[in-house]
């Protein structure tokens, strides 16, 4: 995937959550069954894990090897990618830390979902500061993951908003 394909993703994928989440009726919204997240959770944990990202991409290329070093391996596949994250899910692995949403009401849901698409719109411009070598090259942590090239990083980002609609929608219908 180049990198007009991943940004056309990230903004599609985050627009299809945020859309849905917009069309939720406040109950929908607030809903909690079986100690799951809230859609509302839902929603910051996304944007808690969209915010690091785009953070960390407006570091100056330098720092990228300083901190973490450079990529000695290819990038792995979309498909090769997704199946490691759910592979780690399947052996127990959750959101930890900071990104872990707290309680989210009603008055949150514009504010979270706006800022969402504004990271989302950094993100995409910040991207476009690499190279396609470039996204194979440098790499970052994540933390059920370890450490990710960048387009790694965005292939994350592209299925974890998908896996989390998904989510979302399964736990409103039980």
């Amino acid at each position: 995937m180049n990198k007009q394909a991943i940004k056309l993703l990230l903004s599609d994928n985050h627009k299809t959550f945020v859309d849905y989440i917009g069309s939720l009726t406040a109950e929908e919204f607030l809903l909690s069954k079986n100690s799951k997240w809230t859609p509302g959770q839902q929603l910051e944990h996304i944007y808690l894990g969209v915010r690091p990202v785009r953070q960390i991409l407006g570091f100056p290329k330098l720092l990228f090897r300083l901190i973490w070093g450079k990529a000695n391996r290819q990038s792995k596949t979309y498909d090769e990618l997704v199946k490691k994250y759910l592979q780690k899910l399947e052996n127990g692995g959750r959101a930890t830390g900071r990104f872990i949403p707290k309680s989210v009401s009603l008055d949150r849901r514009d504010k979270l979902t706006n800022a969402l698409q504004k990271e989302i719109v950094i993100l995409n411009q910040r991207i476009d500061n690499f190279t396609e070598d470039e996204l194979d090259k440098y790499i970052l942590p994540h933390p059920l993951l370890g450490k990710l090239t960048i387009r790694e990083m965005m292939y994350f980002t592209i299925y974890h908003v998908e896996h989390h609609k998904k989510l979302t929608e399964r736990d409103l219908k039980q």
